[in-house]
């Protein structure tokens, strides 16, 4: 909870649907926003900050005190099979009766049945647990090096593997392990004070161990993590913790807050009001990478794994809160909504915090072509993104096709006129929706006959050559009673008998971009 979980996000690579919305997430920060913000923690001492009162800012009304306490117990491993305790000096094991056996240098095995071989021995010996490994000359090593002792016990049939170090000891292998080693010495003191008053802060009192290695608790990698100014800023404030009214505050830390800190029940509501753990800004944490991020863009399958509305899905929203974080987020389908916390939506899409914004852009297909040299208009969604642009295909290449300016709520209507079929776009940055394709068809008229042996027409464009069916209504159905081609100039006259009823003229493959055409209904009375 208090470690930044510098991890790289995953984004499914699903691809948008024909008429889908797509959805697009940009935000600020890394982390859960509570507390110091490490990267501004960094500007601040480069401005010139000393360490406490870096912390004066982050936890609001606490002093400097001392710890209580002088060493931490880690659990380091559990639910094993074996273990393998190594030290590359020779080094001791402790029974639960006090006698200690030594041991050679090199690499032990240990299964549940704890039994070790002892320095000069011809046979391993079985030992009661919990037994503590106990450093020569050179540290002891388990998956890597580490201080202190190692206590090995044995839950449910597994084996554990403890880690008893002193305090200052263990936060050498934390302070490293958290922010980069060539960062201030002001800002590295101030995560060697957070990092000390975390641990003494969460300790599990009464239990078998008090903190995780990772970021259940913050992250430890021991001995072959520290460094020279990392241990330095860790000696320079040995014993000091932040307290607030005589207790050790939980000095929860994260990587960048994107400017603003967040309060603690704003992020987790069950949290109620901590005084030292509010809001403020953090005008410093702009030197972070990860200050702004995204856009992260997510096709409307994949958001609707996530919300998990019923039907198909149209949108999403979110609620803010005072902090800026999302609280809620909020699916829109044809059938119902759905709503998903904050938290449970970032951990689902891989997001670096809560501290998001939801954009989309949709782009429905048209109903119906449109005749060749109408105009029409496109209509869709472009809300909470940047510099939304329709764009049509021309050969393989998306040129612009008109300015998109949205009303408040995001919606859009552009006017186009196409003179052939035309793919088009939604697009934003590297955003974009699928292609809705605008068909366009020939635009036919059937003239009113003075001859009721024949019918005649035009067609635009001319297509010179193409086939013109005539058909006559049936009952219900649309039947075909005479077919001509169309002449040079977009004219054409089909023989037929023409008795009183309802006809049209129709081009069902006139080529040449263009989708197949209808002529309006022409009733024709005896």
């Amino acid at each position: 909870m208090a470690a930044s979980d510098a991890r790289k996000p995953r984004r499914a690579a699903t691809k948008p649907r024909t008429g889908e919305p797509v959805f697009v997430v940009t935000g600020h920060g890394w982390g859960h926003g509570v507390g110091m913000a490490q990267w501004g923690a960094n500007g601040f001492a480069r401005r010139g900050m000393s360490y406490n009162r870096i912390l004066a800012h982050y936890y609001r009304g606490t002093t400097i005190g001392r710890a209580p306490v002088s060493k931490v117990r880690v659990l380091l491993a559990s639910g094993k099979k074996t273990l393998t305790i190594a030290s590359a000096a020779p080094f001791r094991v402790r029974a639960p009766s006090g006698k200690v056996k030594r041991l050679a240098a090199g690499k032990h095995v240990i299964g549940p049945g704890l039994k070790v071989k002892p320095k000069g021995a011809k046979r391993r010996v079985a030992l009661d647990w919990p037994v503590v490994f106990l450093a020569g000359e050179e540290p002891l090593r388990l998956d890597r090096r580490y201080r202190g002792a190692i206590q090995v016990d044995v839950k449910g049939g597994r084996l554990r593997a403890i880690n008893v170090v002193g305090l200052e000891q263990y936060l050498y292998g934390v302070v490293p392990s958290e922010v980069p080693d060539d960062w201030p010495a002001e800002a590295l003191k101030a995560q060697a004070v957070a990092a000390r008053s975390y641990a003494v802060s969460t300790r599990k009192l009464g239990g078998d161990y008090d903190l995780f290695p990772d970021v259940r608790s913050q992250v430890y990698r021991g001995i072959d993590e520290e460094e020279e100014t990392t241990n330095a800023a860790v000696d320079e404030t040995a014993g000091e913790v932040v307290m607030y009214q005589s207790r050790v505050a939980r000095t929860y830390f994260h990587s960048s807050s994107g400017g603003r800190t967040a309060s603690a029940p704003d992020v987790w509501p069950d949290s109620g009001t901590v005084p030292y753990l509010v809001s403020v800004e953090d005008p410093y944490d702009a030197l972070s990478p990860y200050h702004n991020w995204g856009p992260f863009v997510f096709s409307a399958a994949r958001m609707q794994k996530v919300v998990k509305v019923p039907g198909p899905l149209v949108d999403v929203r979110a609620t803010v809160n005072a902090s800026g974080r999302v609280p809620t987020v909020t699916g829109i389908g044809t059938v119902g909504d759905a709503s998903v916390r904050g938290t449970d939506f970032r951990r689902a899409l891989d997001l670096r915090s809560t501290w998001f914004r939801i954009g989309v852009l949709a782009l429905p297909t048209p109903a119906k072509p449109l005749p060749y040299g109408a105009a029409g208009k496109l209509t869709g969604t472009a809300r909470g993104v940047v510099k939304p642009v329709l764009e049509q295909l021309k050969g393989t290449t998306w040129t612009a096709a008109g300015s998109v300016q949205p009303q408040s709520n995001g919606s859009f209507a552009v006017t186009v006129r196409p003179t052939a079929t035309t793919r088009y776009r939604l697009t934003s940055g590297l955003a974009h929706t699928a292609a809705t394709t605008v068909g366009v068809s020939p635009r036919l008229a059937l003239i009113p006959p003075g001859d009721l042996s024949e019918l005649s027409g035009t067609v635009r464009p001319a297509l010179a050559g193409t086939t013109v069916q005539i058909e006559r209504l049936t009952g219900q159905a649309w039947r075909v009673v005479g077919r001509t081609t169309v002449d040079a100039g977009g004219g054409f006259t089909a023989q037929i008998d023409v008795t009183p009823g309802s006809y049209r003229a129709r081009i069902p493959v006139p080529g040449r971009g263009l989708v197949a055409g209808t002529s309006s209904t022409l009733v024709v009375n005896q």
